[in-house]
């Protein structure tokens, strides 16, 4: 295989839209109804789960050929934005799946693709990441807990502080330092099912945000056979610029955009209600200025999702430097302009419906989820990669 990250392409649409969108559909349906407990106890969506493997929803990236819908990244995106609208949480959790299985559909080689992915068109499984450490974040280039090998046997034992919707996953897809390996960035992506492993909570998940997710501390421990490595004989690099990367900047932004454009649209029906046209003066600067910035930022980071999905399936090496910058440069822009979109409308809204609990707008709790967004691969880290990739683009180059 090529060092040189091929373009992501899409797989054939299979699953008309009108059915895709009927899936989502259901799903947001049932996460609306338990939206605010989830919130408020800090519950992980399980009803919501339930409604993803019933749909199928979550075989949407494996190819028919394994029973799954044959979907691709635009899909992944398309789902994130709509769910976002409803349910940040339940948004997250989805597209980090997604990212998952796509891992496993384009590196997972015999027998273990012949077995997993069939599995995994199915549509109910659920598989979470475990990529962060103590002491390194989420940082995806490398690695310090070792897999030891015992015969055919690889031997794991991981702490991971954050891991989302881990007490509910099926499987998981775990980054660890290879055996024998003498430097952390000599990674190895390994695969196992929940029944190969002990899986013990470690910690509490009381966050300002976010809080549906389920991301509590987990420590796993157990055996799988060699074979369960995926990617074995691809640089691990490439895994993450290949697949993980973009996976995770496209289905974060894209959770981010629908969770901004659903609040835009609720202050939207608020303003123009009949109470609240009693209420709001919509010929009032402040209003109009606010809705319209808002407005701007979220144009702009929709743009940026479709030039950037468009980049992945173009480019002849998606690792190039213009191409870097403008797929990290999306995680930057998303994560900052939707979080300043909410903000804006707080702004526009006031006191009574911009900051407190029971409004029906929810902004409360959209900026409070948004905030997070800074977080997830925390901005200031990929800054300075980005940082260092604009002084290999002397020509600022675009694509």
């Amino acid at each position: 295989m090529s060092a040189v990250a091929a373009p992501v392409h899409d797989g054939a649409r299979t699953t008309a839209r009108p059915e895709l969108d009927a899936r989502i559909a259901r799903v947001t349906a049932v996460a609306e109804q338990h939206l605010a407990a989830a919130d408020r106890d800090a519950v992980f969506p399980v009803l919501a789960l339930d409604e993803l493997r019933d749909t199928g929803l979550l075989g949407l990236v494996v190819p028919t050929r394994y029973g799954g819908l044959g979907g691709g990244l635009r899909d992944v995106v398309d789902a994130g934005i709509a769910l976002g609208r409803c349910d940040m949480s339940t948004a997250l959790i989805f597209t980090m799946h997604c990212q998952q299985v796509a891992a496993a559909v384009e590196f997972a080689a015999p027998p273990l693709r012949d077995e997993l992915l069939p599995v995994l068109g199915a549509g109910r499984t659920y598989l979470a990441s475990v990529s962060t450490e103590s002491g390194k974040g989420g940082h995806l280039y490398s690695a310090r807990a070792a897999l030891h090998r015992s015969g055919a046997e690889l031997r794991i034992d991981r702490f991971a502080p954050v891991v989302t919707g881990g007490a509910h996953a099926d499987g998981f897809l775990i980054t660890m330092k290879n055996a024998d390996a003498t430097a952390d960035n000599d990674v190895a992506l390994v695969y196992a099912s929940r029944d190969q492993l002990t899986v013990e909570t470690a910690g509490e998940w009381q966050p300002m945000g976010m809080r549906a997710t389920g991301s509590a501390p987990l420590k796993l421990s157990g055996s799988v056979p060699g074979g369960q490595l995926v990617g074995a004989d691809v640089p691990f690099r490439d895994i993450a610029n290949r697949v993980l990367g973009p996976y995770a900047h496209l289905g974060w932004s894209a959770s981010w955009l629908g969770t901004a454009a659903g609040a835009l649209s609720r202050v939207l029906g608020l303003v123009r209600g009949p109470d609240g046209r009693k209420r709001f003066d919509l010929g009032s600067e402040l209003l109009l200025t606010r809705l319209s910035t808002a407005r701007q930022r979220l144009d702009a980071v929709h743009a940026q999702i479709r030039h950037t999905l468009l980049m992945l399936e173009t480019a002849p090496d998606i690792t190039a430097p213009p191409c870097q910058l403008l797929l990290n440069g999306l995680k930057l822009s998303a994560s900052e302009q939707c979080l300043a979109a909410v903000d804006d409308l707080v702004d526009a809204v006031g006191l009574q419906h911009g900051y407190l609990k029971n409004s029906p707008t929810r902004l409360e709790q959209n900026l409070r989820d948004l905030r997070s967004a800074a977080l997830n691969y925390k901005n200031d880290r990929l800054h300075l990669a980005d940082g260092r990739l604009a002084l290999l683009d002397r020509e600022v180059s675009f694509v």
